[in-house]
């Protein structure tokens, strides 16, 4: 097999167009998904199974499908209904792929994160909500300035990881005629008979977005979670005559 570098070359800035797209997938949908995922998981520790039952159903739902067929009910499924189809909502968001896909990697990501935040808020140490409620802090202000602020401290390597896998995910994008890096790959590959020179360089790709990915993470755990690693000052003793 004769390996042609030149293609590759030639077609890296139309890979890197293809890599805005699926970085804008990635961060649309993580961001959205993070705030989603938080209601979630706030609703999954009510003490009512009645609150608890639509995250629940929800959550194992869309852990439970996969994400291209979640894709694909939302992008061909919905259009089925002609009350979808009669909506105002049709036109500019349904019926066009970019924001099927950003719906269905939002309601994905949103179930994960779900229950890593839930499961991160579960690990808090009870003494830190108990000296909160000891000094009166309303229920708000435990969860706002405790609460969340440790879980999201514990949640960061799950969350990292959960968007690493968001952001291989993003490949199914290119199903639904969207030309991200895979779509893009696939597209060129296919014109130019060169599939393992592109698929190559697409791979490349998506590993230096996964290295600046952790990277951010990395430094944004080391930045919330500097407490961990506080070093107090040496003690001077003094030695009494």
């Amino acid at each position: 097999m004769d390996w042609n570098w030149q293609v590759i070359f030639d077609h890296i800035p139309d890979l890197l167009g293809g890599a805005v797209l699926t970085v804008q997938l990635v961060v649309v949908s993580g961001i959205i998904g993070l705030f989603l995922g938080l209601v979630l998981a706030l609703l999954r520790l009510s003490k009512s199974w009645l609150v608890q039952i639509i995250p629940f159903l929800y959550i194992f739902f869309f852990r439970g499908t996969p994400l291209l067929v979640q894709i694909f009910l939302i992008y061909y499924g919905l259009g089925q209904f002609e009350a979808v189809r009669d909506s105002f909502l049709w036109e500019p968001v349904l019926s066009q792929a970019y924001w099927c896909a950003i719906i269905a990697f939002t309601m994905n990501t949103s179930a994960y994160l779900a229950e890593i935040i839930r499961g991160a808020i579960q690990t808090i140490p009870v003494g830190e909500l108990e000296a909160a409620d000891a000094i009166g802090m309303s229920k708000w202000q435990k969860l706002t300035r405790i609460t969340l602020p440790r879980a999201f401290g514990i949640v960061i390597p799950a969350y990292s990881n959960e968007v690493i896998f968001m952001l291989k995910g993003s490949a199914l994008a290119s199903t639904i005629a969207l030309m991200d890096i895979t779509g893009v790959a696939r597209t060129i590959s296919a014109r130019t008979y060169t599939l393992m020179e592109l698929f190559f360089a697409a791979g490349i790709v998506y590993l230096l977005l996964s290295w600046v990915i952790l990277f951010v993470f990395g430094r944004f755990e080391k930045r919330m979670n500097r407490h961990t690693s506080y070093v107090p000052p040496d003690v001077v003793t003094r030695t009494i005559p």
